[in-house]
């Protein structure tokens, strides 16, 4: 037998004991579904490792079969091929694929006791990003001392465990944690994520020392407000001190106020100059360009449901997000009231797909660039979250593909690339909704569909979407 048919025939034996705990009496079924979760974790870190032996060996097969290429081109798209068989992002799949690679060469310990089913996933990550400025003999001495014997790690939490991990590679070679430390302290960002109920998650990654002072300075301010009489809970002070330390830095005629944090940045960037437009709240209007993709109906708050879709808000950068009808139309009011909002009608067929735009050149004109970021949302391979960055010829130049909407799709930078790769193929399958077929060099086949627009009124010949460039209030 195969082995993915005995583990098809080993998920049917687990759903099977989980299935027979609604037949054991009360007092039976409390200690059977205690175990059957002990051994269901056990088994999800065995499986672990059973990934990352198969994608140690996609990736050595890969590599032998392209030999003849650049060292550039051997391991281009592998990542991508692990992402999609998981389900995952591209992004994941060559962190998974690197944990895979460093399990099967460097940590045996740590491999052995993900197969043992007493080791994590997340841990082997820890243990090989911890130890990835060791040299070899370094690497695996940690290994063998953390994970030879499940006793050494038993009861200790995550972050426990990786603070032991990090202090032996420092213990072992100082100055190589030393210089891994300046790598990530260059490597410092601040990044968006979107939230559910029309929320984000701002995160920053800093130095500790400056995470820590940040995070301690809001808790005061905090502390202060609330043994005032503040209202807010600790960590709506803290946000809201947060925003206005970055954002409350100018005065009413629109000017950076001395000494704040957005004379500092004003200073450097010399761009200062954008009027500041009270919001009801009291709060600055924000000075970004934010694009809304909102139908007619919605804008128009006209009755019934087509009324009631939300509209998709979406910033440089960061991909579109749901919020609701009401939050919008107050979005688009306030931006118009402050003189800083503009609309563009986009028109789609009965079934509220886009009409095709084309042309004649190689590159995307900016109209029909706009127009697949539009329908597209975010980048088009199976399980990528990530924002469009390319627009990219389903069907290469090349090879005689045209510059169309049809044949054009929103990708990252980094699945552009991949596209690019060994025996890598993409054919669109369908216009309605447009469909892209993307063809592994294992014959695996993944399809993407272009999600939905809010629908719009009427079922008429043209509908209107609407797509709102405005500047977002806080």
């Amino acid at each position: 037998m195969a082995a993915p048919d005995l583990l098809v025939e080993a998920r049917h034996l687990v759903s099977a004991a989980a299935e027979q705990l609604a037949a054991m009496a009360p007092g039976e079924r409390d200690r059977a579904a205690v175990e059957l979760l002990a051994a269901a974790e056990s088994l999800k870190n065995t499986l672990a490792a059973a990934q990352a032996r198969a994608a140690a060996a996609l990736m050595e097969s890969r590599v032998a079969q392209r030999s003849h290429q650049s060292a550039a081109m051997r391991e281009r798209g592998i990542g991508a091929e692990v992402a999609l068989a998981r389900r995952e992002s591209p992004h994941r799949g060559g962190i998974h694929l690197g944990l895979a690679v460093v399990l099967c060469a460097e940590l045996p310990h740590t491999l052995a006791a993900m197969e043992a089913g007493w080791c994590s996933e997340w841990r082997a990550v820890q243990v090989a990003q911890g130890t990835a400025c060791l040299s070899l003999a370094d690497r695996t001495s940690i290994d063998a001392e953390l994970m030879a014997d499940p006793a050494t790690t038993q009861g200790w939490g995550d972050r426990r465990f990786r603070a032991e991990v990090d202090r032996l590679a420092y213990v072992a070679d100082p100055v190589a944690a030393v210089e891994r430390r300046a790598k990530a302290v260059a490597q410092r960002h601040t990044s968006l994520r979107p939230a559910p109920d029309g929320m984000t998650r701002f995160s920053a990654v800093l130095p500790l020392e400056q995470g820590v002072a940040i995070h301690a300075t809001l808790g005061r301010v905090a502390d202060i407000a609330r043994a005032a009489g503040d209202e807010r809970t600790r960590g709506q002070v803290m946000a809201d001190a947060l925003v206005a330390a970055v954002l409350g830095g100018r005065a009413d005629d629109g000017q950076p106020r001395p000494g704040s944090v957005v004379e500092s940045v004003a200073a450097r960037a010399g761009t200062w100059g954008q009027t500041v437009v009270p919001t009801a709240l009291g709060a600055p209007v924000v000075p970004v360009a934010v694009q809304v993709v909102v139908s007619d109906a919605t804008l128009l708050n006209l009755p019934g449901a087509a009324g009631d879709e939300p509209g998709w808000v979406s910033a440089p950068g960061v991909a579109p997000v749901p919020l609701p009808a009401d939050d919008v139309r107050d979005l688009v009011a306030r931006a118009q009231e402050a003189g800083l909002a503009s609309l563009r009608r986009l028109y789609a067929d009965p079934d509220g797909q886009l009409l095709a735009m084309d042309s004649r050149s190689r590159v995307f004109p900016a109209g029909l660039a706009q127009f697949l970021a539009t329908r597209d949302r975010s980048c088009r391979t199976p399980y990528c979250d990530a924002p469009v960055r390319h627009r990219d010829h389903v069907r290469p130049w090349a090879d005689g593909g045209p510059t169309t909407a049809t044949n054009g799709q929103g990708l990252c930078e980094a699945c552009n690339q991949t596209k690019e790769a060994t025996d890598w193929s993409a054919q669109v399958t369908d216009t309605d909704p447009h469909t892209v077929e993307t063809t592994t060099p294992t014959d695996h086949r993944h399809r993407s569909r272009a999600p939905g627009l809010p629908p719009p009124r009427s079922r008429t010949s043209r509908l209107e979407i609407y797509l709102a460039d405005i500047v977002l209030a806080a």
